[in-house]
């Protein structure tokens, strides 16, 4: 009897669980906007609620009607409603890292969208260095996400991308970012901001969804060695922070036209960015013009007062983070605090006006002060948009992109489908599904895991070798057994989210546990090729299978995304011609010796400080920036390229009497001052396949230079003996200027040598 009551219990448990579930979904079904005329036609007396005003007159009529507390709760990310003006409650927080996310209280998944494309990880997406691919990406997550608007699932304001520059290879949100190098990074953001904010109809003060970049600025110390980044004082010389850390937020702003920035955890030199003035108002919208707003990471005005006891009170906390700039709260802290701050005379109600207008005007860019979304661009997407064949076909086809072939032994890659009878499929990450789209994820259309995509090929054999990606006990003679009896072996081996990720720094480079070992042993046993295959956000020190003549062939695949077997299959069986490039250095173990806390980027040989990235890194490395391999060849011949550049002074310039090192870059020395190089690309293998072309330049050893930055790249596909052609123009201002050591920007004098491939060319500018 008990039983069956107990049996009756779950039943009634459930139906209440289903009628619930149909009515959140009901409820789900319309999206939160404001001025909703229909239902109230009084709000159309409104100039906030016209859509034909420009949005600086519709915001300013609608904070002239607020109370200071109808002003405070709209500081907030959960905003409060204001039921008498027609506005609900809005949820800020939303993300969309590489798909859009259930991270974040502003997006969900349910019965009516179950899942949403899942993209590679953001460091694989960025290995590809294709910046169409990037803008792409943005479109389709953009159009997915207002489709999850519509019926209730989303909000409009997504904070991604993670621009931070990944500065040193134990950083456990590594995954999260385009890479260690300024350009690539500051291109990234630009063309994934755009895609994601632009919208059909060329109305450039409307977006499609709101972007932010992130995390603003010198952020990349999580939780290292018991250091975190909540108590974390990231000390910056001027030099580093403006030609390193400062261009991708820079970028985003001024070409992104990005909606938000949001300050950090940590302090620099001493002070919270969300509390830094010069950083906030004096940059972001100082300089750069931000047309947004300025976000607090979440609960950062909290660690500001709890962890890093930045003021006495709360109150303190609130005006100093108004008064330097912020204009939303992710957390509670400033509705908590604002209105006593504000009593207390610590902050002026103007700064109240000006952060809750910054909100509103980007909410109305957004149209939510548009009435019903239905009417307008966007409101017919809805759940068929989500998961499409194309989107879905899209994330496998930027998977293909990024993934890395890092070393290809003759008669190894491609495989041959009718030539392997037997593939044993080995590794911790052979199997696996949410490891393959790392952090900042929302649930995928599908997975298609390694094992997958390579059992569709060839009959498969497989041994997980390990437990889980830690290997604590490697089971050896089971993968061996496989191994030794098959045609060819693929090890799917590295890290997940237990050894790299937010709020976890790693401590070692070395692949985790016994998977080393489990690595060694099968290569030793294995009479075909073997396939190294290591899924990771960061580098691994992988020396001693580079070294192995028995692993015939290395594939990095990040975390490669929802399609990300059947991408790695694509190119292990040749239909598809790898062409991504490490947009990371790889280090040996013996880099864990530097500490991590060390923000310098230039090398310091009094202290044998070796220095961070491929531009200023003297060291050795397993694999640098740029690497990466091809089934094909590809060479670079120079077409066209000037010897020399004079740059024009004015009379009387300081330089033209007394001998100079550089010069400043200043308009109207800068003006008209470009050049082009032409460059012929010819793929002399036999198979069709993109290629990367890179320019790099090493300036004259002035200011503590870069050994070689990056100027620029771009993807040329060409088929077997086929030629392209590849231009670059060159701003000398731009492009070949350097940061001093007070943080002024110069053009070296003298000869600088420009990289394209084997190619070097060298280029003497002068006065």
């Amino acid at each position: 009897m008990a039983f069956k009551n107990r049996a009756l219990s779950v039943f009634a448990i459930l139906a209440i669980f289903m009628m619930w579930q149909n009515t959140n979904v009901l409820a789900q079904n319309t999206p939160v906007f404001a001025c909703d005329i229909n239902k109230n036609p009084g709000l159309r007396n409104f100039s906030f609620c016209d859509s034909s005003l420009d949005v600086q007159t519709r915001v300013d009529d609608l904070v002239k009607r607020l109370t200071l507390q109808e002003k405070i709760v709209n500081l907030v990310d959960n905003a409060g409603s204001i039921d008498r003006l027609g506005i609900p409650k809005y949820e800020w927080w939303s993300e969309a890292l590489h798909g859009v996310s259930y991270v974040g209280p502003g997006t969900h998944f349910s019965s009516v969208v179950p899942g949403a494309t899942s993209f590679p990880q953001v460091i694989l997406t960025a290995a590809s260095f294709n910046e169409t691919l990037f803008k792409t990406i943005g479109k389709v997550v953009s159009t997915e996400a207002r489709a999850m608007y519509n019926v209730g699932l989303a909000g409009l304001t997504f904070w991604s991308p993670n621009i931070n520059i990944l500065r040193d290879p134990r950083w456990g949100r590594a995954q999260e970012t385009p890479g260690e190098d300024p350009t690539l990074t500051s291109k990234y953001g630009a063309a994934y901001v755009q895609g994601l904010q632009e919208t059909d109809d060329g109305d450039n003060d409307r977006l499609k969804v709101g972007a932010c970049c992130k995390h603003y600025t010198a952020y990349d110390v999580d939780n290292w060695k018991g250091i975190d980044r909540y108590h974390f004082n990231a000390v910056v010389t001027k030099q580093d922070m403006d030609d390193t850390f400062q261009p991708p937020f820079k970028s985003c702003v001024v070409d992104g036209n990005v909606a938000s920035v949001m300050c950090s955890y940590n302090q620099v030199n001493g002070i919270p960015t969300c509390g830094d003035p010069d950083l906030l108002t004096g940059v972001i919208r100082g300089e750069w013009k931000l047309n947004g707003y300025i976000s607090s990471d979440c609960d950062s005005l909290d660690v500001m007062f709890n962890s890093q006891h930045w003021a006495k009170t709360p109150e303190e906390i609130a005006a100093d983070a108004l008064i330097a700039g912020l204009d939303l709260n992710c957390g509670n802290f400033l509705g908590q605090h604002t209105e006593a701050a504000v009593k207390a005379g610590l902050v002026k109600e103007s700064e109240v006006d000006r952060a809750v207008s910054n909100n509103f005007a980007t909410l109305m860019r957004l149209g939510f002060f548009d009435g019903d979304p239905s009417k307008h661009i966007y409101g017919k997407l809805g759940p068929k948009d989500v998961c499409t064949p194309a989107n879905q076909e899209l994330a496998r086809e930027a998977a293909r992109q990024g993934i890395v072939l890092l070393k290809n032994s003759i008669g190894s890659l491609p495989l041959s489908p009718t030539s392997i009878k037997s593939l044993a499929v080995i590794g911790p990450n052979a199997n696996v599904t949410k490891t393959m789209i790392g952090n900042y994820e929302g649930t995928p259309c599908k997975y298609t895991t390694p094992l997958q995509g390579l059992t569709a090929e060839v009959a498969t054999v497989y041994q997980a070798g390990c437990a889980d990606v830690g290997c604590a006990s490697a089971q050896l003679d089971e993968a061996k057994k496989v191994a030794s009896a098959a045609d060819a072996v693929v090890l799917v081996m590295g890290s997940d989210q237990s050894i790299e990720a937010e709020s976890r720094d790693r401590i070692d480079l070395t692949l985790p546990g016994q998977q080393s070992l489990l690595i060694s042993q099968v290569a030793e046993v294995s009479k075909g090729p073997v396939i190294l295959v290591i899924m990771s956000g960061g580098g691994m020190d992988i020396q001693f299978a580079k070294d192995d003549p028995k692993i015939t062939s290395i594939l990095w695949v990040g975390f490669p995304g929802e399609a990300g077997g059947a991408a790695l299959a694509d190119i292990i069986f040749g239909q598809y011609n790898p062409s991504g490039r490490l947009p990371m250095s790889w280090y040996p173990q013996s880099y864990t010796k530097v500490n991590m806390t060390n923000m310098n980027m230039r090398p310091d040989p009094a202290t044998g400080y070796p220095g961070r990235t491929y531009r200023f890194y003297k060291g050795d490395t397993v694999y640098t920036f740029g690497d990466g391999l091809s089934f094909s060849e590809f060479t670079h011949h120079l077409v066209e390229a000037p010897k020399l550049v004079s740059i024009p002074l004015e009379e009387g310039h300081v330089c033209r009497s007394s001998r100079c090192k550089s010069i400043d870059t200043v308009d109207q020395t800068c003006k008209n001052l470009a050049f082009n190089i032409h460059l012929r690309v010819t793929n002399s293998g036999k198979m069709r396949g993109s290629h990367t072309v890179f320019l790099f330049s090493s300036p004259p050893s002035v200011h503590g230079a870069p050994q070689k930055h990056l100027l620029g790249f771009q993807k040329v596909n060409l088929a077997p003996r086929e030629q392209g052609v590849v231009r670059f123009g060159v701003d000398v201002c731009k492009d070949l200027s350097l940061v001093d050591e007070v943080g002024n920007r110069k053009v070296a004098l003298g000869l600088h040598v420009l990289h394209v491939g084997n190619l070097k060319h060298s280029l003497n500018v002068k006065i």
